[in-house]
């Protein structure tokens, strides 16, 4: 099963896909690495973005889809364009996609139980992409 873990960051949604087959982990090629949203988007503009990463998760066979987790206030919290794109996500309708988000807390607890098997920079991936790559790793983990 492919799972697609996404960071949401700014206006970017950091994509990376990972895929479980009898207890090994592979990362499926996938030519795109982050999905964005202009600065001063339109309602259309939101819905080219759900349009452009339903393709992209078409294209793949992506089962699942695990979102980072963002705090909603205080200092760290996600910024509007980030929400919107969380929403976008979540509400496609042409997908039979499963969307969930991922808790700070289960990833650091399911790291602590079940370390990375490979270092982040063996995987070939690029470094913005390690919270997604998490982010997958502990949902495929997890069941989710």
């Amino acid at each position: 099963m492919i799972v697609c873990g996404v960071e949401l960051t700014g206006s970017d949604a950091v994509v990376c896909l990972l895929n479980m087959d009898r207890g090994q982990f592979n990362l499926p090629e996938c030519r795109v690495r982050k999905l964005s949203l202009p600065k001063n988007h339109s309602r259309e503009d939101l819905k080219q973005f759900q349009k452009a990463f339903a393709e992209l998760m078409a294209e793949h066979g992506v089962a699942s889809v695990a979102i980072k987790e963002r705090m909603q206030k205080g200092r760290f919290a996600g910024g509007a364009a980030s929400f919107k794109m969380e929403a976008a996500i979540q509400l496609m309708t042409e997908t039979e996609l499963t969307v969930t988000l991922v808790p700070a807390a289960l990833m650091k607890s399911t790291l602590a139980s079940n370390p990375l098997p490979i270092a982040f920079a063996d995987t070939g991936l690029k470094a913005f992409q390690e919270t997604a790559f998490t982010t997958a790793y502990v949902a495929q983990l997890s069941g989710m």
